[in-house]
This record gives structure tokens, C-alpha cells and sequence, in this order.
């Protein structure tokens, strides 16, 4: 049973460090929890859905196109719920606010298009194939799952590393003044930080969807919390700490549903966190302090 749910959580932790390196990027640049993020993860799912049951799309296609509007949306949410707020530099408490004012009409307006029901996507929308290696079963899904997610993971790291876009988000994550100053966009980079961050929940958003045939208005409630324990695990603003507190959650959930309770998930995670925070509580790889402008 243990390596059974090893490889189960091996794939369940790549999409909770996808969804959580959303909320890292959007912290790392504006020094803010984005509340509304799990909306756009919802919003990401529904999109994939409609795109499959609606248009008859493959998923290899709906997937890309559900990351693009959830990236638009996530940029109309900074647009219109944060970017007035910075502009009159208002306390970081009245973004907090604004941004779960967001996911509320977030919520409901899907509530309005969607319904409240629990939508499935098709049969035949991906190909049910098992893996037997020895006593592990592993179907195709989950080794597709986990491939898009690690994949998307490097091409992040690559993006924020080896280019000039990058260099400019860990600018403005530095200093917004200076990195005006040295002549770099500020507004631009974090409408394409709130793109990506977006996108990204849009991924996951699909990927989970399509695992659990599960997807309704308020799919993202239970994310917000997983998401703030993975990047508070990790360590706030840190993208490999992002990636390490996913794999970490999603171990500490498989293994308490299978040698424990079901009931007991939730709680043993937030034990785990708890313990982390009490020996670092900067988080895994967090730093001890950051200046911000």
C-alpha cells in the first residue's frame, strides 16, 4: 500500500505546487495574498469543461485555451480589484479584503452561468489506460498529469530565470522604485505576473478537474487553504519552496486517508504545518526578512 500511495502522491503534489506557484509569483512581486486565486482555478476547470462538452474540443487543446483565459482573467482581477487600490498606496488589509470580495463575485457569477451542480467531463474525454508495476497501478492520466505539471514547472523556472521578462519580475520583487528607475515597465510586469499566475491556476484548474470528474462553483474553497499551507510551507515568495510544499502536502493527505482517516487529512496537514512553522517559521526555504519599497 505504501508505494501505491507514494506514486499517488507524487502526482497529486505536482498540481498543488502548480496551483501554488501562482499565489507565490503574485506574493514574491506585490507582497500580497491574491484570495481571489482559487476562483480563477475554478474558472480554469469550467472553461476546460465547456470548451470539451461544448465545443468538442480535445483535451490536448482545451487545456492551453482554459490557461489563456484564466491568464485574462486573472489580469481583468488586478485591473479592476487591485491595481486602484495600489495607486492609492491603501494598506495591504484593504487588498486582502478586495481580493475576497473578488473571489465571492467570482463565485457566484459562475454560480449564475454553471449552476450550483457538480458538472462531469465526458467518458471518452481521456484515454482510460493502467499501468501494472507490480503491485502499483498507475493509469495514463496520472503520468500525463504529472508530466504537464513538471513540464509547465521548468518552463516557469526557465522563464523567471533565463529571460528578460524574468529579470524584470525579480526586479520589481525587489524593489518596485529602483526597477522603475532602471527604466523597466512596473505596471506591465504585473499585469504579465497576474497573466501567469492565472494561467497557471487555469492548469491545475483542468488537470484536478479531469483526475476527480469534479468540478463546481466551489472547488477553489478547499484550494485557498491547501495553497496557503503549501507556500507558507515552503516558505512566502519562494518558488522552489512552492514546489517543495506541495509535494510535502499532498504526502501528508495520501498517507493520513490510507493509514489513518479520511477525516483526519485536513487535520494532519495543518499538524505538519504547524511543527514546520514552530522549527522555521520563516517556512522550508524561506528567508528571514524582505524589503520591499
Amino acid at each position: 500500500m505504501f508505494w501505491q500511495q507514494l506514486v499517488n502522491a507524487i502526482w497529486l503534489g505536482a498540481v498543488y505546487s502548480l496551483f501554488a506557484l501562482g499565489y507565490t509569483l503574485i506574493f514574491g512581486v506585490l507582497g500580497m495574498l491574491n484570495l481571489a486565486h482559487p476562483s480563477l482555478y475554478m474558472w480554469g476547470a469550467f472553461i476546460g469543461l465547456v470548451l470539451v462538452n461544448v465545443l468538442k474540443l480535445p483535451i490536448w487543446l482545451a487545456l492551453p485555451a482554459a490557461m489563456i483565459f484564466s491568464g485574462l482573467l486573472g489580469v481583468l482581477l488586478d485591473r479592476l480589484a487591485f491595481k486602484p487600490l495600489r495607486a492609492r498606496h491603501a494598506p495591504s488589509l484593504a487588498t486582502l479584503i478586495s481580493s475576497i470580495g473578488a473571489s465571492i463575485v467570482l463565485i457566484n457569477t459562475a454560480q449564475g452561468v454553471f449552476g450550483a451542480q457538480t458538472s462531469r467531463f465526458p467518458a471518452n474525454t481521456f484515454p482510460l489506460v493502467v499501468f501494472n508495476i507490480g503491485p502499483i497501478s498507475i493509469t495514463l492520466l496520472q503520468v500525463t498529469i504529472l508530466g504537464i505539471s513538471l513540464l509547465i514547472m521548468l518552463i516557469l523556472r526557465w522563464l523567471l530565470m533565463s529571460t528578460r521578462q524574468g529579470q524584470a519580475m525579480r526586479a520589481v520583487a525587489y524593489n518596485t522604485v529602483t526597477a522603475a528607475r532602471l527604466g523597466i515597465p512596473v505596471d506591465r510586469v504585473i499585469m504579465q505576473t497576474f497573466f501567469i499566475a492565472g494561467a497557471l491556476a487555469g492548469a491545475a484548474g483542468v488537470l484536478l478537474g479531469l483526475a476527480f470528474n469534479n468540478v463546481s462553483p466551489f472547488i477553489g474553497v478547499p484550494m485557498n487553504l491547501k495553497g496557503l499551507t503549501v507556500i507558507v510551507l515552503g516558505g512566502l515568495g519562494n518558488i522552489e519552496g512552492a514546489v517543495l510544499g506541495g509535494f510535502i502536502l499532498a504526502f501528508s493527505e495520501v498517507m493520513s486517508v490510507a493509514y489513518l482517516s479520511s477525516d483526519m487529512r485536513d487535520a494532519v496537514s495543518f499538524i505538519l504545518l504547524l511543527i514546520i512553522l514552530l522549527a522555521r517559521p520563516n517556512g522550508l526555504l524561506g528567508r528571514s526578512s524582505v524589503k520591499r519599497a
